[in-house]
């Protein structure tokens, strides 16, 4: 995707050294980049949510491997490594798919031949996230077109959180689709949830602005409204986790949505690259752990200043209990279908629409 004319990945090589990501906590106020070259760095970005994103996370996270491997090769490094990064974000199951891969792949080798193979490898999960995120978008557009030929009018998508580009390596998850739509002549147009506590959804107004989608900023309560009056076609979410009987965990307020949605019988998509498909998981509600994260993110909150400049405001006081769940999960029985780099399949079909050999007993996601 490009900012400002400019082509970007939100995740790049930076030499054989380094990697060079988009800092996402400076979104949308100012757009910056950093160079991070250890494991400790890529770590800290990914709990810090300098980089965020199920698939995002799994990408950094192997580079962060592979920059660890650089420092030192030997057995103990790679456990250590492995484990700090595992340790960072407990949800998206595309950071522990994507450091067991690297992992099995370097255990068997010499010490000495593990940097230059978990750089690599690294770099084909990268081209990978690309791949099957342009794929999935393709067959999420042609959900929006089918909605636009039915109706006759601009597609009123409503999404949750950011499912961008930013949130991969190139092209998004939900937004891949809308892109992909909208750069084949579809009229629609984008309701944006805020996503409160960390407001993602104001990443996801800064991207549609960018790329010249249509597009309408709502508060989070806002949805269900909008759904009884008929202004939603449907609703296209990202995803951090899917069990292999299509429940959905994503980030809160989901679910919500997930309820409005059916009960006003608006369709409800996921759109899901493979590897946040976790096929050891059968029940999601008790066994996907749900991140709690730190309490200051709902006392305060980050805007501009009367001169423009991003400021800061507490909007309870530090004494204020504050409970931070992350993310919630909807059940797979108010999940229209799931959009995959494969196609669109009903929630129970997941399984036979990714048979062996990605399905395999014990595996998570590819």
């Amino acid at each position: 995707m490009k900012v400002d004319g400019v082509a970007w990945r939100s995740i790049a090589e930076d030499g054989p050294q380094a990697v060079r990501i988009v800092d996402q906590t400076r979104l949308p106020f100012a757009f910056a980049t950093l160079r991070l070259e250890g494991c400790d760095e890529v770590a800290h970005a990914i709990g810090s949510m300098q980089v965020r994103g199920a698939p995002l996370i799994g990408v950094a996270a192997a580079y962060g491997l592979a920059l660890a491997m650089r420092r030192d090769g030997g057995d103990a490094a790679l456990a250590a490594a492995h484990a700090a990064l595992l340790a960072t974000r407990p949800t998206a199951v595309n950071l522990r798919w994507a450091l067991g891969r690297l992992r099995a792949l370097l255990q068997p080798l010499p010490p000495a031949e593990r940097a230059e193979a978990a750089w690599r490898e690294a770099g084909r999960i990268a081209e990978e996230d690309v791949a099957i995120n342009r794929a999935l978008g393709g067959h999420g557009a042609e959900l929006i077109a089918a909605a636009n030929a039915r109706t006759g009018r601009p597609v009123q998508v409503l999404t949750h959180c950011n499912a961008g580009w930013i949130a991969t390596v190139d092209y998004g998850t939900a937004l891949s689709a809308v892109y992909q739509a909208h750069d084949a002549g579809v009229p629609v147009h984008v309701w944006v949830d805020e996503t409160r506590p960390r407001n993602q959804g104001l990443l996801t107004a800064w991207e549609l602005a960018a790329h010249g989608v249509p597009h309408t900023l709502i508060a989070d309560n806002a949805g269900g409204h909008l759904m009884q009056r008929g202004a939603v076609d449907l609703v296209l979410v990202g995803a951090d986790r899917v069990s292999r009987g299509g429940d959905v965990c994503n980030k809160i307020g989901t679910y919500l949505k997930a309820l409005a949605a059916f009960d006003n019988g608006v369709p409800f998509y996921a759109a899901v690259p493979s590897p946040t498909i976790d096929w050891e998981l059968r029940d999601a509600l008790r066994e996907i752990p749900i991140e709690e994260r730190a309490a200051d993110e709902v006392r305060v909150i980050t805007g501009r200043d009367g001169d423009g400049r991003p400021a800061q405001v507490a909007l309870a006081g530090a004494g204020t209990p504050v409970a931070n769940p992350a993310f919630d999960v909807t059940p797979a029985r108010l999940i229209t279908g799931i959009v995959t780099e494969r196609g669109v399949a009903q929630p129970a079909e997941l399984v036979r629409l990714f048979a062996p050999p990605l399905v395999a007993a014990g595996g998570a996601g590819r």
